[in-house]
């Protein structure tokens, strides 16, 4: 347990933080479950605005600093490949392999 006033401060600050940092996270895995789903579903153009919104939500956690800004780069990339495999595999007329990309 803190002692000192300092310690006792960053205690809470630390509660504070930690708590928007789970909440901003929390958001973050909901778009990208929302893009998930309707790349899916095979809406390619609701999954493509479904990734522009994870897209914006994870460059914001990235500016506020909860995740690092090349962890968003790299989750962004990953998404995007995603969305074009299955954007290839419907114009070629296979079928979705869109989840193992």
């Amino acid at each position: 347990m803190a002692h000192s006033l300092s310690a006792k401060k960053r205690v809470r600050q630390n509660l504070k933080h930690r708590a928007r940092n789970r909440a901003r996270k929390a958001d973050m895995r909901a778009q990208v479950k929302t893009f998930v789903t309707t790349l899916g579903a095979g809406d390619m153009k609701k999954a493509e605005e479904a990734l522009q919104k994870a897209v914006a939500v994870m460059d914001r956690v990235a500016v506020k600093g909860t995740i690092h800004k090349n962890a968003a780069s790299r989750r962004r990339s990953r998404l995007t490949k995603r969305l074009n495999a299955a954007r290839a595999a419907a114009a070629s007329g296979k079928g979705t392999t869109a989840a193992k990309a």
